[in-house]
């Protein structure tokens, strides 16, 4: 008992001793910048606000060239045509591929609005997969819904289902960001390693990746018992 006591007691000193030193080393570097401030002259202020008013410009002047190209909301295009035309002019883009149908896909319709708005970045698309069955065969989609990650004009991955997403009907439209993030199409803040749906423990689902060969050897059907 005393032994155990005695490794808990220096185990809190060392975790002291650590926060102490990390305190320490960030008041040091923020000093060190604050001094750098002092010591700018007029002239070197200026050129800094002036890179920084140039960068915001720039910013602003891309968010509106994503603008005009359809980001920003989420919209339905009327065929297959139109997603060759719409994922050439844009880097990144996230298409759904959906059926009237099928439930699953009014959840992931209600997601998606409300990414296309936060990412603006990204172009949220949505189309009837009865009616691209060429695409559909293209890309090897047999599960509805499912959300084709394109990059560059190149599918570069595939959401299929609800699996990469805690397997619930009740994800969470973090954890579609998360996976998103995971697949770069999106600009993520958050950290990769750690999917917000571990946090969902009352579902007690555990993050499973997915096994490509398999999904594409299944039938094209809906992920969803409700059709």
């Amino acid at each position: 008992k005393m032994a155990a006591d005695t490794s808990v007691e220096i185990l809190q000193k060392v975790l002291e001793n650590e926060i102490l030193q990390t305190t320490k080393a960030v008041e040091e570097h923020l000093d060190a910048e604050m001094q750098k401030l002092d010591q700018m002259d007029e002239d070197e202020l200026e050129r800094l606000k002036q890179r920084r008013l140039e960068a915001l410009k720039k910013a602003q002047q891309q968010k509106q060239e994503w603008l005009s190209k359809g980001h920003g909301e989420y919209r339905e295009i009327p065929s297959e045509r139109d997603f060759f035309q719409e994922v050439k002019e844009s880097k990144n883009v996230v298409c759904h591929f959906y059926r009237d149908t099928t439930f699953r896909c009014q959840i992931m319709d209600r997601h998606l609005t409300v990414l296309a708005k936060k990412h603006v970045e990204t172009k949220f698309l949505k189309l009837n997969a009865e009616k691209s069955p060429f695409l559909c065969e293209r890309l090897r989609i047999k599960v509805i819904p499912t959300l084709a990650l394109v990059k560059d004009g190149k599918t570069q991955d595939y959401v299929v289902g609800f699996t990469d997403l805690g397997n619930t009907d009740d994800f969470t439209t973090e954890t579609l960001e998360w996976r998103l993030g995971c697949a770069d199409i999106i600009n993520y803040s958050g950290n990769l390693m750690d999917p917000p749906f571990q946090s969902q423990k009352k579902f007690g689902t555990s993050f499973t990746k997915l096994d490509k060969k398999t999904i594409r050897g299944k039938k094209y059907d809906s992920d969803s018992d409700d059709d």
